[in-house]
């Protein structure tokens, strides 16, 4: 593309996704690795306990990712070979693979233009005889339409879980995401707002679900690795079932234990980024993210831009390549998964499928926002796109 950065630009690469680690976290794992206790014990419970007690459920339960939490609570409530579950394309591709490794299909309905979210009104035309549950993703940080979805659960008799590996912090009309659906999924994977480095948790209010869950990730055994060790004494255990390796350890849960307080602090700086962004990109050949509900919370995890291609010169990857000349990383989220090879084989997939889907992965670009940035890293990235689209506008 011959694009020549600014002699302005920044003098350091800004990493899109870097997490914030302060003192604190470093204290509490160095503390796990003095404790000698680094696996599954005292601190994943205390975690759980304060997870728990943040969203206002039952029950959580702390696994080594989203994707074994979402893996779990499908294998949990019975979903398995010759199930369909309804699900968005426009994901990450962790949420199909969690329902192919089932024995389940998973089958894509189209999002909304504007939120990017799962569109209801497209997904009782998907629903048949084999469809066993919905599993909505909340795109960005935003809730999806979990009125229209509950009400769609309730009729077809569907299970409802929630992949919400962007929305720890959202609030859906008074409700956190996590205590609205049969079972929600979390992450805790380094970019995400709450990070343990790996990690997810599973919410639920049923309790036989949740003992299954937790049983389930960790080989089947009646008894974890705390239970059989601690100062309590040994005790034998028994597997009732053929499980995974999915739990987290301690030193995961250290680092999330420290992030949990100040959630909502770094919550509003992300929204006061949000905000900035938004105001210094009216006028530029961009869309931005639409105007959050007034009626629920925005985890604000994703700032995504949507380019104007038809008043630019570029494409989508050429834009992202000037911006990391310009010295500013850049993420996207996502190529729709009716786009990539495996599924579009496996499920006989077409772009047309899905247009929403198709429209947003040609043009879609994620920002830097985390509550790592400094009011002049905002700047350059404000400073970088703008210069960028004014060398890409035809």
């Amino acid at each position: 593309m011959n694009y020549v950065p600014s002699h302005k630009r920044r003098s350091r690469f800004l990493v899109f996704g870097s997490p914030l680690v302060t003192e604190k976290e470093i204290v509490a794992v160095e503390n796990v690795m003095r404790s000698c206790w680094l696996g599954t014990g005292p601190r994943v419970e205390q975690f759980e306990q304060a997870f728990r007690d943040y969203i206002g459920c039952k029950h959580a339960i702390a696994l080594n990712s989203c994707t074994a939490s979402l893996h779990l609570a499908m294998l949990a409530s019975g979903v398995g070979p010759g199930d369909e579950v309804i699900t968005t394309p426009l994901t990450f591709c962790a949420t199909a693979n969690a329902i192919i490794h089932t024995g389940a299909r998973p089958v894509f309905v189209d999002v909304d233009a504007d939120t990017q979210n799962i569109d209801p009104q497209r997904i009782e035309a998907a629903i048949s005889p084999k469809t066993k549950a919905l599993l909505p993703v909340h795109f960005a940080g935003r809730p999806c339409d979990m009125d229209a979805l509950g009400a769609l659960a309730h009729k077809h008799r569907l299970l409802l879980i929630e992949d919400a590996a962007h929305a720890v912090e959202a609030v859906y009309k008074g409700r956190r995401i996590g205590t609205v659906g049969d079972m929600t999924c979390f992450s805790f994977y380094v970019t995400k707002n709450l990070f343990t480095g790996e990690g997810g948790m599973v919410t639920t209010d049923d309790e036989d679900l949740a003992a299954r869950i937790k049983m389930y990730g960790l080989h089947g055994m009646t008894k974890d690795a705390w239970a059989r060790y601690s100062d309590e004494g040994f005790k034998h255990y028994q597997v009732v079932f053929p499980g995974y390796k999915y739990n987290m350890m301690d030193l995961q849960a250290a680092m999330g234990l420290e992030q949990l307080p100040v959630l909502e602090a770094y919550r509003q700086r992300r929204c006061e980024i949000w905000d900035f962004y938004t105001q210094e990109f009216a006028g530029l050949p961009v869309q931005t993210p639409c105007t959050p509900q007034t009626d629920t919370v925005h985890a604000r995890h994703l700032y995504t831009i949507l380019l104007d291609l038809n008043a630019l010169s570029r494409t989508r990857d050429e834009f992202m390549d000037a911006l990391c000349a310009e010295n500013i990383g850049t993420g996207v989220h996502y190529i729709s998964l009716h786009l990539h090879p495996y599924y579009a084989r496996e499920f006989n997939l077409a772009a047309s499928d899905f247009p929403n889907a198709s429209h947003i992965s040609q043009r879609t670009l994620s920002l830097p926002l985390s509550a790592k940035l400094t009011d002049e890293d905002c700047e350059d990235v404000v400073r970088a796109v703008k210069r960028v689209a004014a060398y890409c506008a035809k």
